[in-house]
């Protein structure tokens, strides 16, 4: 029942023209309806307790008047005695005095109106702050209270009339609600005009961030929000919009160049393809020599464009987070061993020694560990001259609890300025280290896979070369043994 009544006030709300406002119209109106609202209250908060004041002083004078008059009566001799003395009742009130019969006996102000006319004009339904026991008569303009009292002297019933006009009071306190009023009309008209300008200077930097977005095109992504000098909501999400579109930028830059690169990789060997099959349709029928050799040219490059495509793919699946790892607790020195052996099978120039393989279990996919160790070593036999050294070694490293895996070649090595960026996409060094290396070639996608490998088993990289010297990757790669004990 609940999440129908929210989902009928979100359909009412959307019907609402409200739906449609500004934000800075709707800020203006929720301010200007808080304003009023606490206007209103604290004007009838103020004139009901201005009411209330006026009418308890009025009553507690009577009541004063009463309570002197009942002591005088007891101390006097008689009720006509004590009416002969003065200031029987204080200033502002008016005593009368009727016998049984209801004959004025005494009274000190002749020009109230009789009981019979008091009686007809007497409030049915007077203020609930008004005394009960009191009746509140209202003539004309003149407002009063009027309170009775029994007095028996002598045998003879006397009733005392006790009046205390509050005239004056009523005629300010209905002064006081139209000035009331009238300051919260203009409490209310000055609360819009202000809550309008605060809030289009408030929501000023908003409405730059929103034209600066409207201006933003894929030409046009160097365009920034100026943030506004108070630290505040707003210079945070200047501050955060301009973050966005800075890593929007760089993405963008990025997934240009990767088009750019892909389509250049893919090009060359789609020319020789092309260039080979044309060649092998007009004189590869006869000539056997050129039949093998376009077939085997054609068959190369069909594998590089293969292992591109391949990258590519696994690339993909990362980005989309959709490449699955089947992690499991396995033996480092087994998966070191096994790719340095397969890298033996297939390096004839170069001479590939496994210095050190110290055991050590890691939590790890064993197919991506391979290969990961397979990137490094084919780019270490790629940048590495004929006849050049690799080495590799896994060590437990002391007082931690992780193996330091090391690719270690005497090649080219790797310029102070490109280590930083070897491991973006596409990203290779200039074309004097490929010509050094015999003009090997790449797509330049290999270590950022091993990058992405890495990242995904905590594995922390490092890299140290000089340019003729040769390159050192260094893994640390976590050990898995102290959690599998915990586990179990």
């Amino acid at each position: 029942m609940l999440s129908k009544s929210k989902a009928a006030l979100r359909r009412l709300y959307l019907k609402s023209p409200l739906w449609c406002m500004k934000i800075s119209t709707k800020i203006t109106c929720l301010y200007a309806a808080i304003l009023l609202l606490v206007l209103v209250l604290t004007s009838v908060i103020m004139g009901l307790g201005t009411y209330y004041t006026f009418y308890h002083e009025a009553e507690t004078e009577i009541k004063i008047a009463m309570e002197r008059m009942q002591e005088g009566i007891e101390e006097s001799s008689s009720l006509q005695a004590y009416l002969n003395e003065k200031d029987l009742v204080p200033p502002g009130i008016v005593l009368r005095v009727t016998d049984i019969t209801g004959r004025i006996v005494y009274e000190t102000d002749s020009h109230y109106p009789s009981l019979d006319v008091l009686d007809a004009n007497r409030v049915k339904n007077p203020p609930f702050w008004a005394n009960k026991d009191m009746d509140v008569v209202k003539l004309d303009r003149f407002v009063f209270y009027h309170a009775k009292m029994d007095v028996v002297d002598h045998g003879q019933f006397y009733q005392l009339h006790f009046f205390r006009t509050i005239t004056a009071e009523n005629v300010f306190l209905e002064d006081l609600q139209i000035l009331l009023f009238i300051i919260t009309i203009a409490g209310f008209i000055i609360a819009l005009a202000a809550g309008y300008f605060l809030s289009r200077r408030i929501l000023q930097p908003i409405r730059d961030l929103t034209q600066t977005a409207r201006k933003i095109e894929v030409e046009r992504m160097d365009r920034r929000i100026e943030v506004p000098p108070a630290k505040d909501e707003l210079s945070e999400l200047a501050l955060t919009f301009n973050h966005m579109l800075d890593r929007l930028e760089r993405g963008f830059k990025q997934q240009q160049r990767f088009v750019s690169d892909a389509s250049h990789e893919l090009r060359t060997p789609v020319t020789v393809i092309l260039g080979y099959s044309d060649l092998l349709s007009r004189w590869g029928r006869k000539d056997t020599k050129v039949l093998d050799e376009g077939i085997a040219a054609i068959r190369s490059e069909a594998e590089d464009m293969q292992d591109l495509i391949e990258k590519l793919l696994f690339l993909a699946r990362a980005d989309q987070k959709r490449q699955i790892l089947h992690k499991d607790y396995v033996n480092l020195a087994e998966i070191v061993d096994d790719a340095v052996r397969k890298m033996k099978l297939v390096t004839k120039n170069h001479t590939v020694t496994l210095t050190a393989n110290e055991a050590g279990t890691i939590y790890a996919d064993p197919a991506t560990m391979r290969q990961m160790m397979r990137i490094f070593l084919e780019n270490a036999v790629k940048y590495t001259p004929e006849g050049g050294h690799i080495t590799i070694s896994s060590r437990r490293m002391p007082g931690e609890k992780a193996m330091k895996l090391v690719f270690a070649d005497d090649g080219i090595g790797i310029a102070e300025d490109d280590q930083k960026k070897i491991f973006e996409r596409f990203y290779r060094a200039d074309s004097s280290r490929t010509k050094a290396a015999g003009s090997v070639g790449g797509t330049g996608l290999g270590l950022s896979i091993a990058s992405w490998i890495a990242e995904q088993h905590d594995i922390k990289i490092e890299v140290e070369s000089q340019l003729g010297e040769g390159t050192k990757f260094i893994l640390t790669i976590p050990l898995a043994a102290e959690q599998k004990k915990e586990n179990n």
